[in-house]
Protein backbone atom coordinates (compact mmCIF):
# COMPACT_ATOMS: atom_id res chain seq x y z
CA UNK A 1 0.00 0.00 0.00
CA UNK A 2 1.48 3.13 -0.73
CA UNK A 3 3.66 5.62 1.91
CA UNK A 4 0.70 8.45 2.76
CA UNK A 5 3.67 10.31 3.41
CA UNK A 6 5.42 9.97 -0.02
CA UNK A 7 1.57 10.85 -1.19
CA UNK A 8 1.06 13.77 0.41
CA UNK A 9 4.27 15.19 -1.08
CA UNK A 10 3.94 13.90 -4.35
CA UNK A 11 0.62 15.55 -4.71
CA UNK A 12 2.11 18.61 -3.14
CA UNK A 13 5.04 19.28 -5.66
CA UNK A 14 2.76 18.75 -9.25
CA UNK A 15 -0.45 20.57 -7.71
CA UNK A 16 0.28 23.88 -8.90
CA UNK A 17 0.25 22.08 -12.86
CA UNK A 18 -2.05 18.51 -11.82
CA UNK A 19 -5.14 19.66 -13.68
CA UNK A 20 -3.01 20.50 -16.79
CA UNK A 21 -1.79 17.24 -16.47
CA UNK A 22 -4.27 15.41 -16.51
CA UNK A 23 -6.06 17.49 -18.75
CA UNK A 24 -3.13 16.45 -21.05
CA UNK A 25 -2.27 12.95 -20.36
CA UNK A 26 -5.92 12.00 -20.65
CA UNK A 27 -6.76 13.78 -23.94
CA UNK A 28 -9.63 15.29 -22.36
CA UNK A 29 -11.05 12.17 -21.14
CA UNK A 30 -11.12 13.07 -17.74
CA UNK A 31 -14.00 15.56 -18.40
CA UNK A 32 -16.09 13.26 -19.70
CA UNK A 33 -15.56 10.71 -16.58
CA UNK A 34 -16.20 12.97 -14.19
CA UNK A 35 -19.98 14.23 -16.03
CA UNK A 36 -20.53 10.65 -15.72
CA UNK A 37 -19.96 10.56 -12.23
CA UNK A 38 -21.51 13.98 -11.67
CA UNK A 39 -24.84 12.25 -13.30
CA UNK A 40 -24.58 9.28 -11.16
CA UNK A 41 -24.73 11.53 -8.23
CA UNK A 42 -27.47 13.68 -9.39
CA UNK A 43 -29.93 10.33 -9.96
CA UNK A 44 -29.21 9.59 -6.21
CA UNK A 45 -30.85 13.01 -4.83
CA UNK A 46 -28.80 13.39 -1.94
CA UNK A 47 -28.96 16.21 0.40
CA UNK A 48 -25.25 16.17 1.61
CA UNK A 49 -22.30 14.60 0.13
CA UNK A 50 -18.45 14.13 1.21
CA UNK A 51 -15.94 14.37 -2.37
CA UNK A 52 -13.10 12.55 -0.69
CA UNK A 53 -9.69 12.72 -1.73
CA UNK A 54 -10.89 15.96 -3.69
CA UNK A 55 -7.40 17.39 -4.97
CA UNK A 56 -7.96 20.21 -6.82
CA UNK A 57 -11.57 20.52 -6.17
CA UNK A 58 -12.95 19.60 -9.95
CA UNK A 59 -15.70 17.43 -8.63
CA UNK A 60 -16.91 18.60 -5.54
CA UNK A 61 -16.89 22.30 -7.67
CA UNK A 62 -18.73 20.34 -10.64
CA UNK A 63 -21.23 18.85 -8.33
CA UNK A 64 -21.92 22.52 -7.19
CA UNK A 65 -23.00 23.25 -10.12
CA UNK A 66 -25.05 20.09 -10.84
CA UNK A 67 -26.90 19.47 -7.82
CA UNK A 68 -29.70 22.13 -5.99
CA UNK A 69 -28.19 24.70 -3.97
CA UNK A 70 -29.71 22.99 -0.51
CA UNK A 71 -27.17 20.21 -0.99
CA UNK A 72 -23.86 20.59 1.37
CA UNK A 73 -20.89 19.59 -0.57
CA UNK A 74 -17.67 19.05 1.10
CA UNK A 75 -14.46 18.36 -0.81
CA UNK A 76 -11.70 16.93 1.53
CA UNK A 77 -8.76 16.11 1.50
CA UNK A 78 -5.54 15.77 3.23
CA UNK A 79 -2.61 17.61 1.40
CA UNK A 80 -2.69 21.10 1.76
CA UNK A 81 -1.41 22.55 -1.22
CA UNK A 82 -4.18 20.75 -3.10
CA UNK A 83 -6.87 21.90 -0.96
CA UNK A 84 -4.87 25.81 -1.65
CA UNK A 85 -5.24 25.23 -5.34
CA UNK A 86 -9.29 23.94 -4.75
CA UNK A 87 -10.13 27.39 -2.63
CA UNK A 88 -8.20 29.18 -5.42
CA UNK A 89 -10.78 27.57 -8.17
CA UNK A 90 -13.72 28.11 -6.29
CA UNK A 91 -12.90 32.05 -5.62
CA UNK A 92 -12.02 32.29 -9.38
CA UNK A 93 -15.59 31.08 -10.23
CA UNK A 94 -17.40 33.56 -7.99
CA UNK A 95 -17.84 31.01 -5.00
CA UNK A 96 -20.36 28.63 -4.16
CA UNK A 97 -22.53 28.72 -0.85
CA UNK A 98 -23.46 25.01 -1.10
CA UNK A 99 -19.48 23.58 -1.51
CA UNK A 100 -16.35 24.48 1.15
CA UNK A 101 -12.96 22.41 1.43
CA UNK A 102 -11.52 21.38 4.73
CA UNK A 103 -8.57 18.87 5.46
CA UNK A 104 -9.04 15.22 6.13
CA UNK A 105 -8.10 11.76 6.77
CA UNK A 106 -9.51 9.06 4.25
CA UNK A 107 -8.84 6.87 7.22
CA UNK A 108 -9.80 8.48 10.23
CA UNK A 109 -12.34 10.85 8.75
CA UNK A 110 -13.36 13.96 10.81
CA UNK A 111 -17.19 13.17 10.83
CA UNK A 112 -19.76 11.50 12.55
CA UNK A 113 -21.21 7.98 11.55
CA UNK A 114 -24.55 8.86 9.32
CA UNK A 115 -23.01 12.53 8.29
CA UNK A 116 -23.89 12.24 4.49
CA UNK A 117 -25.81 10.68 1.59
CA UNK A 118 -23.59 10.50 -0.70
CA UNK A 119 -19.61 9.64 -1.07
CA UNK A 120 -17.65 10.61 -4.05
CA UNK A 121 -13.77 9.44 -4.54
CA UNK A 122 -12.17 10.37 -7.91
CA UNK A 123 -8.65 8.92 -8.37
CA UNK A 124 -8.07 9.28 -4.71
CA UNK A 125 -8.98 5.16 -3.83
CA UNK A 126 -5.79 3.91 -4.96
CA UNK A 127 -3.49 6.30 -3.06
CA UNK A 128 -5.13 5.28 0.34
CA UNK A 129 -2.58 3.87 2.79
CA UNK A 130 -4.84 1.32 3.69
CA UNK A 131 -7.57 0.44 1.39
CA UNK A 132 -9.90 -1.50 3.43
CA UNK A 133 -9.67 0.73 6.43
CA UNK A 134 -10.89 3.40 4.11
CA UNK A 135 -13.59 1.81 2.85
CA UNK A 136 -14.82 1.36 5.87
CA UNK A 137 -14.73 4.88 7.32
CA UNK A 138 -16.66 5.59 3.79
CA UNK A 139 -19.11 3.43 4.89
CA UNK A 140 -19.09 4.75 8.56
CA UNK A 141 -20.12 8.77 7.28
CA UNK A 142 -22.91 7.22 4.97
CA UNK A 143 -26.67 7.89 6.32
CA UNK A 144 -28.75 4.45 6.03
CA UNK A 145 -30.92 3.33 4.51
CA UNK A 146 -29.53 5.49 1.27
CA UNK A 147 -26.49 6.34 1.46
CA UNK A 148 -24.24 5.51 -1.47
CA UNK A 149 -20.56 5.66 -2.45
CA UNK A 150 -19.32 6.33 -5.73
CA UNK A 151 -15.69 5.52 -6.76
CA UNK A 152 -14.10 6.57 -10.06
CA UNK A 153 -10.81 4.98 -10.54
CA UNK A 154 -8.34 3.76 -13.16
CA UNK A 155 -8.88 -0.36 -14.03
CA UNK A 156 -7.81 -2.67 -15.94
CA UNK A 157 -7.96 -2.44 -19.35
CA UNK A 158 -9.63 -5.03 -21.74
CA UNK A 159 -6.83 -7.54 -22.64
CA UNK A 160 -6.78 -6.42 -26.24
CA UNK A 161 -6.09 -2.79 -25.72
CA UNK A 162 -3.46 -3.24 -22.22
CA UNK A 163 0.23 -4.06 -24.66
CA UNK A 164 -0.97 0.11 -25.77
CA UNK A 165 -1.98 1.64 -22.55
CA UNK A 166 0.83 -0.28 -20.52
CA UNK A 167 3.45 0.94 -22.75
CA UNK A 168 2.07 4.96 -22.59
CA UNK A 169 2.00 4.75 -18.94
CA UNK A 170 5.31 2.93 -18.53
CA UNK A 171 7.06 4.76 -21.15
CA UNK A 172 5.38 8.06 -23.03
CA UNK A 173 3.70 9.57 -20.02
CA UNK A 174 6.17 9.83 -17.61
CA UNK A 175 8.21 11.80 -20.39
CA UNK A 176 5.21 13.87 -20.72
CA UNK A 177 4.47 14.08 -17.62
CA UNK A 178 7.76 15.78 -16.65
CA UNK A 179 7.46 18.27 -19.36
CA UNK A 180 4.52 19.32 -18.39
CA UNK A 181 5.34 19.06 -14.29
CA UNK A 182 8.57 18.75 -14.24
CA UNK A 183 7.96 15.76 -12.25
CA UNK A 184 8.35 12.18 -13.45
CA UNK A 185 8.42 10.46 -10.10
CA UNK A 186 5.16 11.31 -9.51
CA UNK A 187 3.72 10.09 -12.76
CA UNK A 188 5.87 6.81 -12.51
CA UNK A 189 4.18 6.33 -9.31
CA UNK A 190 0.72 6.76 -10.92
CA UNK A 191 2.21 3.87 -13.93
CA UNK A 192 2.45 1.93 -10.75
CA UNK A 193 -0.27 2.31 -8.88
CA UNK A 194 -2.38 1.35 -11.78
CA UNK A 195 -1.09 -1.77 -12.75
CA UNK A 196 -1.54 -2.88 -9.04
CA UNK A 197 -4.75 -1.89 -8.38
CA UNK A 198 -7.76 -4.78 -8.58
CA UNK A 199 -10.23 -5.19 -11.35
CA UNK A 200 -13.94 -4.14 -11.27
CA UNK A 201 -14.83 -7.39 -10.08
CA UNK A 202 -11.81 -7.50 -7.10
CA UNK A 203 -12.75 -3.91 -6.23
CA UNK A 204 -16.72 -5.10 -5.80
CA UNK A 205 -15.92 -7.82 -3.41
CA UNK A 206 -13.56 -5.07 -1.60
CA UNK A 207 -16.68 -3.28 -1.16
CA UNK A 208 -18.64 -6.10 0.23
CA UNK A 209 -16.24 -6.92 2.98
CA UNK A 210 -16.21 -3.34 4.17
CA UNK A 211 -20.02 -3.68 4.52
CA UNK A 212 -21.59 -2.42 1.05
CA UNK A 213 -24.21 -3.93 -0.67
CA UNK A 214 -25.18 -3.63 -4.76
CA UNK A 215 -21.83 -3.06 -5.52
CA UNK A 216 -21.55 -2.91 -9.03
CA UNK A 217 -19.11 -1.33 -11.84
CA UNK A 218 -19.41 0.50 -15.47
CA UNK A 219 -16.20 0.32 -17.53
CA UNK A 220 -15.09 3.27 -19.41
CA UNK A 221 -12.49 4.33 -22.67
CA UNK A 222 -11.52 0.24 -23.30
CA UNK A 223 -11.53 -0.49 -19.27
CA UNK A 224 -9.37 1.78 -18.49
CA UNK A 225 -11.62 3.49 -15.72
CA UNK A 226 -14.17 2.84 -13.92
CA UNK A 227 -17.25 3.74 -12.12
CA UNK A 228 -18.18 1.88 -8.99
CA UNK A 229 -21.31 2.13 -6.94
CA UNK A 230 -22.30 0.58 -3.99
CA UNK A 231 -24.92 0.96 -1.23
CA UNK A 232 -24.96 1.14 2.74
Amino acid sequence: MPDPLAVNSMFARIAPRYDLANHLLSGGADFWWRRRLVAAVRRARPAAVLDLATGSGDVALALGRALPPAVAITGMDFCAPMLAVAEAKQRRAGGRANVRFRAGDGLALPLPDGAVDAVTIAFGLRNMADRPRALREMRRVLRPPHGRLFVLEFSQPRRWFRPCYYAYLGHLLPHLARLITGDRSAYEYLDDSIRQFPDPAALSAELRAAGFAAASATSMTFGIVALHTAAV
